[in-house]
């Protein structure tokens, strides 16, 4: 993977080790050489993982819509940030630029992006690895649900399984990495519509 797309709140959070995570997560994809992806804003999670990769001399690429320039604070400082009219350009912009996906804690937008790519793959759209960092059990709940989408069945078991997880941001990457995309004919199917 040359660049990942983190998905991650624009607030901070009500406890250190989310911060604390966006950081370790930067440093750990500048020290592998891995470009950022992000929605291009100074704050919350956001800023820490942009300044943690930037810090460690990565290269970060925000997009961000004009409307939320003000409002999410656009870094100025990254290597590139891109100004889109949409949110709807933003996620796919993001979605082009990146070889895999991974989501931080964060309110609806996050979940909205992670939910989104999740949907393209499934569809076989596209092929990249989903990733989900559990920081000190934050999306139980979330992969709860995925499971009981599954038991209900609205979710087969093969698409829960295009949900990585972990808890440290190296053993998600290292899953990321060992991600090997089905094809389209397995996943799409007459009998599954």
């Amino acid at each position: 993977m040359k660049r990942v797309c983190v998905f991650c709140g624009s607030s901070a959070g009500n406890r250190p080790v989310y911060a604390e995570a966006a950081r370790a997560t930067g440093r750990l994809l500048a020290e592998r050489g891995i470009g950022l992806v992000y929605g291009g804003g100074n704050v919350g999670l956001m800023g820490e993982v942009a300044d943690a990769v930037l810090a460690a001399g990565g290269e970060v690429t925000g997009v961000i819509p004009r409307q939320l320039m003000e409002r999410e604070v656009g870094h100025q400082r990254l290597t590139t940030l891109e100004v889109v009219g949409t949110m709807h350009e933003r996620k796919a912009r993001m979605a082009d630029l990146a070889d895999g996906f991974v989501a931080l804690p964060g309110g609806y937008g996050t979940l909205d992006e992670l939910c989104e790519v999740l949907t393209w793959s499934q569809l076989g759209i596209h092929a990249k690895p989903c990733g989900v960092l559990n920081v000190d059990g934050y999306f139980d709940a979330l992969l709860a649900l995925f499971d009981h989408s599954v038991g209900e069945g609205f979710v087969r078991p093969a698409y829960r399984e295009l949900v990585l997880e972990a808890a440290e941001p190296g053993e998600l990457l290292e899953r990321m990495a060992a991600f090997q995309a089905p094809s389209t004919e397995k996943w799409i199917r007459p009998q599954d519509r």
